[in-house]
């Protein structure tokens, strides 16, 4: 159940119209890191985790409402960024701006700029958001990462939230507006408390790496393929040991020469370092039993209500931790 507060969850304010940064703005709108693929993807990653991991449930759901708040603040923005336009949009006069085009081609070229190339977004709209990137590109599902293993999602949660802080980083770049960059300053700090939020809830489920269930094949986990010509870098990424399984690398700087002679990497023999296929076969099959067993213990399958309405319907006592009002 999804109630609607009136007032923003932040106070979004703009200076004066800006019809070309409204066009940008539109990225986080309907874009594919915007906030409407954000609440989409949390939304829809909730369900599977609903009996299994009901506090993940909470989380995921809270972090996708907040996700339709800052969707609320950037549609008021870019609506706020557009005022006047759906006035003169309507104006059948000669003030009009779709009567200035036709008054010469200078004046056409100039509407144009003004919509940064994307004259739709005028001509279609007239001054409210449309569910489209900043391009025009019609929002879509296929944003929508969700795979019911809950490790993996969140991992996908952890990459967006770092996609999403980066685009209102750039977005900052293109406007002079103190209030925008205000709002924007905002939802940018969300994106980061979302990803430690995401960061903490994955810590909790040990062990979660690797991401699913089934355990690497020990042939071929260490091997670094040096792939280019050239100067070739070093790293902790193709010496020393890898980070979780702790395998010394095995840089291959001739890939033809080995995958020929190892009659395509099927006669490799594991070094003594690591773990052998007995050893992975029983670590597959104990976090095989867990997982499952985390899910369907949790499971019911007669007599199915996804809500009970007990004491979780009652209001919540108002709390606030570590928040300090201004003087």
């Amino acid at each position: 159940m999804f109630y609607h507060v009136k007032e923003l969850q932040f106070n979004a304010r703009v200076s004066k119209p800006d019809p070309r940064f409204a066009r940008l703005l539109l990225e986080q709108f309907g874009g594919g890191n915007g906030e409407l693929k954000a609440a989409m993807q949390y939304f829809v990653q909730a369900f599977s985790c609903k009996n299994p991991y009901p506090d993940k449930y909470d989380l995921l759901m809270d972090i996708a409402t907040e996700e339709f708040s800052h969707l609320e603040i950037v549609g008021a923005t870019i609506t706020m960024l557009l005022n006047g336009v759906n006035g003169q949009m309507k104006d059948a006069v000669e003030s009009s701006p779709l009567a200035d085009m036709m008054n010469g081609k200078a004046t056409k070229e100039e509407y144009i700029h003004r919509a940064l190339f994307y004259p739709q977004f005028d001509v279609l709209t007239a001054g409210g958001p449309t569910v489209t990137d900043s391009n025009g590109a019609p929002w879509t599902g296929a944003y929508v990462n969700a795979n019911s293993d809950l490790t993996v999602d969140l991992r996908s949660n952890i990459a967006a939230e770092s996609r999403a802080k980066i685009v209102y980083e750039y977005l900052m770049k293109f406007t002079d507006d103190p209030y925008v960059k205000e709002t924007l300053g905002f939802l940018m700090t969300r994106e980061i408390t979302h990803f430690q939020q995401f960061e903490a809830a994955l810590d909790t489920i040990q062990p979660n790496f690797p991401p699913g269930v089934l355990q690497e094949d020990p042939r071929h986990g260490n091997l670094y393929f040096n792939m280019s010509q050239g100067q070739d870098a070093e790293g902790p990424w193709n010496e020393g040991t890898s980070t979780r399984t702790k395998e010394e690398w095995n840089r291959i700087d001739d890939p033809l020469d080995f995958v020929c002679r190892t009659n395509g990497l099927t006669d490799i023999t594991p070094g003594d370092s690591v773990p052998s296929n007995d050893d992975l076969r029983k670590l597959d099959e104990e976090l095989s039993r867990t997982r499952s067993q985390e899910v369907t213990s949790a499971t019911p399958m007669e007599d199915i209500s996804w809500s009970t309405y007990g004491e979780e319907m009652q209001p919540k006592t108002h709390r606030t931790r570590k928040v300090k009002e201004k003087a």
